[in-house]
């Protein structure tokens, strides 16, 4: 019986260390559980600061091609982070769960995860920004055509739209880049499904860049940094 209450007791402790560990600012690497036994890397980024005050929240999608493990920590680290100095959010970068982000079972594995990270973390839930770049960009848009009440803005980067309906697109203020030399996801398209939804009224910017290819997306964070800063503007304007 002693042994048992030991046992119970450091498993106890070890599990109160964890939840405190889950609060320190910095950056981790964790797992999240989902069903069947399946578990999926993502990388968190917690500020210093005044735990109290409600921070904002960005969601960062990866690309496709090959897919390491915390894949999406290393596209965290390479393009998102370096263009949010200015917001000092909480940073969530999950590894997709399925073949792309644009599908039910990701939808509801990503879902699971913000929700898990809103009820630990004190979130500005007027201020939750989703970006993303390629298939990540994609996945931006199917996002928020499913959650246009929990988005608040929404940066897609070098991506399609494919057949999702304009009528779901933009319903939040959404900064879109593209790049004319892309050669693998066509630049007209992009610039026209920005005309097409600033016709419909939408809040849109579409950042129009010059001279990179598709592959060099550390070359898309100055863009990134324009389109948080364009994001903060319509955040304040909305208060």
């Amino acid at each position: 019986m002693k042994h048992r209450i030991l046992v119970t007791t450091v498993m106890l402790v070890t599990a109160i260390a964890a939840a405190a560990s889950a609060e320190e600012p910095g950056y981790h690497e964790r797992v999240f559980p989902l069903a069947d036994g399946l578990k999926m890397p993502y990388a968190i980024s917690i500020p210093k600061g005044d735990s109290s005050t409600p921070r904002p929240l960005v969601l960062a999608l990866h690309p496709g091609g090959e897919r390491p493990s915390f894949y999406g920590s290393w596209f965290a680290k390479v393009v998102v982070m370096p263009a949010l100095t200015e917001l000092q959010p909480i940073v969530v970068a999950p590894d997709c769960p399925t073949k792309s982000w644009a599908e039910p079972g990701a939808d509801q594995a990503v879902s699971a995860l913000l929700e898990m990270v809103m009820k630990d973390h004190r979130v500005d839930r007027r201020r939750i920004l989703v970006t993303g770049f390629s298939m990540g960009g994609r996945g931006t848009w199917y996002f928020t055509s499913k959650h246009p009440d929990l988005f608040t803005a929404a940066i897609p980067m070098a991506a399609s739209t494919r057949e999702l309906s304009q009528e779901t697109l933009a319903k939040m203020p959404t900064y879109i880049v593209h790049s004319r030399k892309d050669q693998v996801v066509p630049f007209e398209p992009a610039e026209e499904n920005a005309k097409a939804l600033a016709g419909l009224g939408r809040v849109v910017k579409f950042d129009a860049v010059d001279d990179l290819g598709h592959y060099q997306m550390a070359g898309y964070v100055p863009a990134l940094k324009r389109g948080v800063a364009w994001v903060l503007e319509r955040w304040a304007s909305q208060r």
